[in-house]
């Protein structure tokens, strides 16, 4: 997670209009609106809108502005706030159940080999820092605040902005800016599963591909938790289940079914926003990347995306 030190303070570099200073914030800002929408591809259209913003002011606004990192963090966050709350209406009309869009780590997947023959790391998802604040639970969890609840969460939880900032942006006072922020904060800690419980998903994810593979019904029921869940994200493009499949033994089953309809699929260890996950591949093609969450030692919640527009960071850059 960021530090205050880490924020930025551009103001001193007033010589080049930043010029520089301004297109290095990208990352920043990537980093906080992907936080914000669970989506890489509706961040990279808020940055894009905060750039276009900033360009479309004249020389002499750009040079009035003390802090440009802070003016496109303010802008950014503003769009966010009101794409989530258009993204609420849209999501209740999508087809079966809505996750986060997954991001693969950018030193195992590549975009391929540059112009100068080097490998070119993926771009916008090289830009996202992969950390707790982007594992698939904690972005769930994220999902079912509300838009201000979330804006001020990730503003002060995890980039560290003050309240009195954050009132700024949100519109609300820095008192209910600090409600806002602690409301969100006990929905994130009665969901998370403490450090320990995830410290061997290593281990439990290979097992878990080594008995779908071997379509091993009881060895798969032995690494599910009983009231296990698991959520599939077609978005309507493909074939899915639209309602989670609860319980150890449905799940087992489900997946076994799964393997007999598509013979041939390939399943890959990959990390899934900074977590041991798996990857399914069908004639080299990703079809699903699926995240998971432990408590002691076994799978509590798969989480399926399946939909294609979600894929892209994973079926653009093949693997090297």
């Amino acid at each position: 997670m960021s530090t205050p030190s880490e924020r930025s303070d551009l103001g001193h570099e007033r010589s080049e209009p930043a010029l520089s200073a301004v297109v290095d914030e990208r990352r920043r800002l990537t980093n906080l609106a992907y936080r914000m929408l669970g989506s890489l591809s509706e961040a990279e259209d808020a940055v894009q809108e905060t750039y276009t913003r900033w360009y479309a002011m004249s020389r002499q606004r750009q040079d009035a502005v003390e802090s440009p990192g802070a003016w496109l963090t303010t802008v950014a966050s503003r769009i966010c706030l009101d794409m989530l709350g258009s993204a609420r209406a849209r999501r209740e009309r999508y087809v079966g159940a809505w996750i986060p869009e997954p991001l693969p780590d950018r030193t195992e997947w590549f975009r391929g080999p540059a112009s100068d023959g080097r490998t070119e790391p993926a771009d916008p998802a090289d830009r996202v820092t992969l950390d707790e604040s982007v594992n698939m639970a904690f972005l769930v969890v994220l999902e079912s605040m509300t838009p201000a609840e979330r804006v001020a969460f990730i503003l002060h939880d995890v980039f560290r902005y003050p309240f009195a900032e954050i009132a700024e942006i949100v519109g609300r006072t820095p008192a209910a800016c600090r409600q806002l922020a602690s409301s969100a904060r006990r929905r994130i800690g009665a969901t998370q599963a403490p450090a320990a419980a995830t410290a061997g998903q290593a281990g439990v994810v290979r097992d878990f591909k080594e008995a779908w593979e071997a379509k091993d019904i009881k060895a798969l029921v032995d690494l599910l938790d009983p009231g296990a869940t698991m959520t599939a994200d077609g978005g309507g493009m493909v074939g899915t289940v639209l309602r989670p499949v609860e319980g150890g033994e449905r799940i087992a089953e489900y997946l076994v079914h799964i393997a007999d309809k598509a013979p041939g699929l390939t399943l890959l260890e990959r990390t899934v926003n900074g977590r041991p996950g798996l990857v399914a591949q069908h004639a080299g093609v990703t079809v699903t990347v699926a995240s998971f969450s432990l408590t002691a030692g076994r799978i509590t919640r798969i989480w399926a995306v399946r939909n294609p527009e979600k894929l892209r960071p994973w079926t653009e850059n093949g693997q090297s």
